[in-house]
Parts: structure tokens; C-alpha cells; sequence
């Protein structure tokens, strides 16, 4: 019963969502520059976040604790 209230909502949404009207609004050629550096940006987030989750899982099964630098004393010393 909630899965089709919610699928019935969500359709609901998308349909509201797709009509277009005219935006009559005027884009600066630095709009595309703006675009393009935040995909850009947001590309560059998402890669670093990929790669700080591969490592760290590379890590767990390595054997090494989250965190440890390696070359670094013991913190027990």
C-alpha cells in the first residue's frame, strides 16, 4: 500500500516536473564557463571520494588500521 501511494507520488512529480514553460531569461556567455567549472569541480569531488574509499578499503584488507601512516612510529612509543 505504500510503495504504490509512493510510486503514484513520484509519478506525480516527474509529470509536474517535465511540462515546460518559456523561461524568457537572458544566459551570458560566462554562464557556460560557470557550468562547465562546477561539472568540472563536482567531477574532481567525486573522484577524490572514490579514491579516499579505495584506499581505504584496499587498507582493510591489507591488514592496515584506518588512518596509519606508513613509516610512522608506533603510538605506543
Amino acid at each position: 500500500m505504500m510503495l504504490r501511494r509512493a510510486l503514484r507520488i513520484g509519478f506525480l512529480l516527474a509529470a509536474g516536473l517535465s511540462v515546460t514553460s518559456p523561461a524568457y531569461a537572458y544566459l551570458d556567455p560566462g554562464t557556460g564557463s560557470m557550468l562547465l567549472s562546477a561539472v568540472i569541480g563536482v567531477a574532481a569531488a567525486v573522484g577524490l571520494a572514490v579514491k579516499m574509499f579505495w584506499y581505504r578499503l584496499a587498507g582493510l584488507f591489507r591488514g592496515k588500521r584506518p588512518g596509519a601512516v606508513e613509516g610512522a612510529p608506533p603510538a605506543d612509543k
